[in-house]
């Protein structure tokens, strides 16, 4: 079966960085096929978009919010997506989930905890 496992979320000092990854496996077709993506969660908040992947890597998108900061990549020989994340802001504080796309196929991982905080 699919499988997203994020890692990477931790707790970091405003001003710092952190890279999340995200592994994926059990795709029925190449994971090269995929439009991956990174969403986030904030407590009490719905969960919006961050970042997302065109299948080769050649088109990226960010939200408004982390434009400037955030870096989404992805190794297609390794099945996993990246999100490197630069300035960080408390705001930024949520349960960052992994998102794989591709027609009606829609799969999330479980997500990973970034803590933004002095």
């Amino acid at each position: 079966q699919v499988q997203l496992v994020e890692s990477g979320g931790g707790l970091v000092q405003p001003g710092g960085s952190l890279r999340l990854s995200c592994a994926a496996s059990g795709f029925t077709f190449t994971f090269s096929n995929y439009l991956m993506s990174w969403y986030r969660q904030a407590p009490g908040k719905e969960r919006e978009f961050v970042a997302r992947i065109t299948s080769t890597g050649r088109v990226t998108n960010y939200a408004d919010s982390v434009k400037g900061r955030f870096a989404i990549s992805r190794d297609n020989v390794g099945n996993t997506v990246y999100l490197q994340m630069n300035s960080l802001k408390p705001e930024d504080t949520a349960v960052y989930y992994c998102n794989a796309r591709l027609a009606t196929s829609d799969y999330w991982g479980q997500g990973t905890q970034v803590t933004v905080s002095s």
